[in-house]
């Protein structure tokens, strides 16, 4: 793997517009059942707009910028060697359908440990008008020669 691509920014990916049938396809997928999660009508009562994603639906935006990571030529990934060391969430508010998310990707650091790679990204997601809605932060392990 690239060590260079410490401190890397990516472009930011196209809009994401959240679904609420995505939503819903995903809380039942992760079996969140809090009501917020499944029905607009007990959202609207709690004060959201619309039904409200689990913590873990950002992920969903997030694949889309560590596709520009692993697709990079330079950055040395092999695909098949990776595996999904980490995943965190900070939320400065809910993801509810209808957001329209932007998300940018930067690389925070490029490790070796022993005869394995990690890289640890950031994915930082804006709503519409540009105000954060969370970050999403991953570690990949790229697997070493195993020879």
């Amino acid at each position: 793997m690239n060590p260079e691509l410490a401190g890397r920014v990516f472009p930011p990916v196209a809009p994401y517009l959240v679904g609420r049938e995505k939503i819903r396809e995903f809380s039942r997928a992760v079996f969140a059942t809090n009501p917020i999660n499944l029905d607009p009508e007990a959202a609207r009562a709690a004060g959201y707009a619309d039904v409200v994603a689990p913590p873990t639906f950002a992920v969903v935006v997030q694949e889309h910028t560590l596709q520009q990571l692993l697709a990079a030529p330079d950055a040395g990934i092999d695909f098949s060697r990776v595996v999904h060391g980490d995943q965190r969430f900070v939320h400065h508010r809910p993801i509810v359908a209808g957001d329209e998310l932007t998300a940018q990707l930067t690389v925070t650091a490029v490790k070796s440990l022993g005869g394995h790679s990690m890289v640890t990204c950031d994915s930082v997601m804006t709503d519409a008008t540009g105000e954060p809605v969370v970050t999403a932060t991953s570690t990949l392990v790229v697997r070493g020669d195993e020879g």
